[in-house]
């Protein structure tokens, strides 16, 4: 892998992940306005004459003491390690995550170049694995998958396989379909025996975004190590971190996981259950 592609990479991973941060945390706030907004016309009342409030502005501040940060406090991980993670003006802490989600990306923007090379599939997996991490953390935070998210998602995946970048569109179609259908089934069982629901439709859509960018033949390995994933990190939990059984425990995450691994390794699984 050449050096200064690399570099390009981590830098471009790094500026990408301080995007994400601000998605991340405005993106639910968004939409819980806009739910806030459309309860409001259909009871008939005027709507709240709020600020404006998306990706762009307001500009990014302390939410302790309301701190503008300037550009040169805003370089992804480097500006961090400088403020030694604290705010300029009160000395808030800045939550370590932050930086653990421009790492992360940078990573991540490295592992596409590494394991695909220089060109389209790189950049195509860079971009599913940047809103994956969005929608992980999004997910964790708020147990939401946002459609704002999962829905271009899906159809970006079977933009990208129109001509075959990682499976052929007509797998990626069926993996769409067949995608939704699984996890819309599992469901509709679990209410029909049960009275409760196990997941949310987000869950649907973005099994069926991994379907249309992996095709069909990736799904079991997805929901396979998903599943396996879930089960031992929810476990591990409850038994060692008090987390409350009552309490519902997101999937999204650790279809994500599952999705990431199977961007990288999948055919190798694939292999081992659909030998030739």
């Amino acid at each position: 892998m050449d050096i200064g592609f690399a570099f390009l990479a981590l830098t471009l991973g790094l500026a990408i992940g301080s995007f994400l941060n601000v998605v991340i945390h405005r993106l639910p706030r968004m939409l819980e306005r806009d739910w806030r907004q459309s309860c409001r016309e259909l009871a008939g009342d005027a709507p709240d004459a709020q600020p404006r409030y998306d990706l762009v502005l307001p500009r990014s501040s302390c939410p302790a003491c309301g701190h503008r940060i300037p550009w040169y406090e805003n370089i992804p991980v480097l500006s961090y390690i400088a403020l030694k993670g604290r705010c300029s003006a009160c000395s808030a802490p800045i939550h370590w995550r932050y930086p653990l989600v421009e790492c992360l990306t940078g990573a991540l923007f490295l592992a596409a170049l590494w394991h695909f090379g220089l060109g389209a599939q790189a950049a195509a997996a860079a971009v599913l694995l940047a809103a994956l991490l969005a929608l992980a953390f999004i997910d964790f935070d708020t147990h939401l998958l946002p459609d704002d998210l999962t829905m271009p998602l899906l159809w970006l995946g079977l933009v990208v396989n129109l001509q075959s970048l990682f499976v052929p569109l007509e797998e990626a179609v069926i993996g769409a379909v067949a995608g939704y259908l699984a996890l819309w089934s599992v469901y509709w069982l679990f209410k029909l025996a049960t009275g409760k629901e196990g997941m949310g439709y987000g869950d649907f859509k973005l099994l069926a975004a991994l379907g249309a960018w992996l095709g069909w033949k990736m799904l079991l390995p997805v929901v396979l190590v998903s599943s396996i994933s879930g089960a031992a990190i929810g476990l591990g939990l409850i038994v060692f971190g008090g987390h409350d059984r009552a309490k519902p425990i997101p999937y999204g995450p650790y279809l994500i996981l599952a999705g990431g691994i199977c961007l990288f390794w999948g055919q190798a699984l694939i292999r081992f259950y659909l030998p030739s």
